[in-house]
């Protein structure tokens, strides 16, 4: 359904959009290279060898020249913006080398404002050698280290395809502690053949690091990956709820705060890019397949880069290439466009920003604000924009309220 939807919207012609002001910017940067492709995994990224087969040759200083590249190319969409938080997602970011990570980060400090207190967070993956740079990207300027932990039994772990075992992870927890001032730890439940026990056990792990931020993931099996070819032994439905309704039960007495569906964190240690996304700010996406959503007083648009690193690096010297596309959202889709991200954080938005960040009124979507009401999926607040807890259960249900009527179009 979604897929025609957007072919339909695609034809039409585009309803103008005006924005008093801007929202706040940060900065994506996407690393597209894994040590090993998880078979779970459905983002842009790329083992860097399999068995000599399936090489995708990675290249540093050919990458690092090519983000410069792409970032200079992509200044005239943000001339005179500040940045506010820089995300290095992956694929598997700490396999850039300690030089590499300090090349980076200058460049771009070289060529974007930024806040003097800006958050920097980079993912990154347990491993003996990765930890041994961590203080190396801290002095570098990153402040904050997402650690891609899955879970600490062992098991599991080689269930998932992850390359790192369970004393690793731990060792990579402490090391980062004691580096960085924020350190997030993503976990993820439902995992093949996992009890609610095991899973509990999991958590209770992560939680004995009072981490200031946890990310809980459900496991599922996404288009175009190996597990959806091939499913692996899952907990059922009724056993992964219960899974869900204790993890957040216990994540809620250890005093972590949900502040968005997947995302619990303590005082002051929500993530900032994220939240930003979240609330429909500005992202700009540099790097193999990464995405971006920058907005202008009159229109709104959304970019996507080259997606392989191949094919990305060969537009190093003509960067206007590496746009696999830039579009502009109609002013139809944009409720829905907001509505995707700022219904999935707990306390919503205010009402106020709806106009603010897609420059139309709210009046406009009145409508479906009652239906939504009506369903019990939305709270009835004239000041906030927020999903029920029976709305966040349901928030693919709650969402497609809002999708554009085709008779309007």
């Amino acid at each position: 359904m979604s897929e025609s939807i957007i072919q339909f919207k695609l034809n039409k012609p585009n309803k103008l959009v005006s924005l008093l002001s801007l929202p706040p910017l940060t900065l994506y940067v996407h690393f597209p290279w894994c040590t090993k492709k998880c078979p779970y995994c459905d983002f842009n990224s790329h083992a860097v060898t399999n068995n000599g087969s399936h090489q995708t040759n990675f290249d540093e200083a050919l990458y690092l020249k090519a983000l410069c590249a792409d970032l200079e190319a992509s200044l005239p969409l943000i001339w005179g913006r500040r940045i506010h938080a820089i995300f290095i997602g992956g694929g598997t970011p700490s396999l850039l080398s300690a030089a590499g990570l300090d090349q980076l980060l200058a460049d771009i400090r070289a060529r974007l404002p930024m806040d003097a207190d800006i958050e920097i967070t980079m993912e990154a993956n347990p491993g003996s050698v990765e930890v041994q740079q961590f203080k190396a990207y801290q002095a570098s300027g990153v402040n904050r280290l997402s650690l891609g932990i899955q879970s600490f039994n062992d098991q599991h772990l080689k269930a998932l395809g992850r390359i790192h075992q369970a004393d690793e992870a731990r060792q990579a927890i402490r090391i980062a502690q004691q580096t960085f001032l924020r350190v997030n730890i993503d976990l993820m439940y439902g995992l093949p053949e996992q009890t609610t026990q095991q899973a509990m056990q999991d958590l209770k792990e992560a939680l004995s690091f009072e981490t200031g931020h946890i990310s809980l993931y459900h496991l599922t099996l996404e288009p175009n990956t190996l597990f959806a070819s091939f499913p692996p032994p899952l907990p059922d439905e009724d056993t992964t709820f219960e899974m869900q309704e204790i993890l957040h039960q216990l994540l809620h007495q250890a005093d972590y705060d949900r502040y968005e569906i997947s995302a619990f964190a303590k005082k002051n240690q929500r993530c900032q890019h994220n939240l930003n996304y979240w609330k429909f700010g500005d992202y700009l996406g540099i790097g193999a397949g990464a995405h971006g959503k920058i907005s202008f007083p009159d229109k709104i648009i959304r970019t996507i880069k080259e997606r392989h690193p191949q094919s990305y690096m060969q537009s190093v010297f003509s960067p206007a290439k590496a746009m696999l596309e830039e579009r502009q959202i109609d002013g139809h889709e944009l409720p829905f466009e907001f509505m995707l991200n700022a219904l999935r954080l707990i306390e919503g938005v205010p009402s106020a920003d709806f106009l603010d960040r897609t420059g139309i009124d709210l009046s406009a979507i009145q409508k479906d604000l009652q239906v939504a009401v009506q369903k019990g999926l939305l709270t009835d607040s004239l000041t906030q924009i927020q999903a029920t807890p029976l709305g966040l259960q349901f928030l693919n249900d709650l969402q497609e309220i809002f999708l554009p009527d085709l008779n309007t179009l």
